[in-house]
């Protein structure tokens, strides 16, 4: 049994596997484009990592996970949230992956 199937997902759901790549963080909002092969396939993955600052003298963890919530919530539908990284410096990046259109 796979991951996908432990889960209860359906046969629908994406399955992907993972690749990590290191890309800088040099402004607030990065947009990513990947231009993949599989199996001979051309494939374009586009992402975005968003930077989600913090004030150096909040007090309480749980104004930035609001302020965190806030952001999946309201960012763009055709994006899909793929990762929430380690803050560093009172900022935490977010990375979102533009949605597959069906063809």
């Amino acid at each position: 049994m796979d991951s996908t199937q432990s889960k209860g997902l359906g046969d629908q759901e994406e399955k992907m596997k993972e690749i990590t790549l290191q890309i800088p963080i040099l402004e607030a909002e990065q947009n990513v484009e990947i231009d993949v092969r599989i199996n001979g396939r051309r494939q374009v993955m586009k992402y975005r990592v968003e930077i989600v600052e913090f004030e150096p003298d909040a007090a309480e963890k749980k104004d930035s996970v609001a302020v965190l919530k806030q952001v999946i919530r309201e960012h763009d539908p055709d994006w899909q949230l793929v990762q929430i990284g380690a803050p560093l410096d009172h900022k935490i990046p977010v990375t979102f992956r533009q949605k597959q259109s069906s063809q």
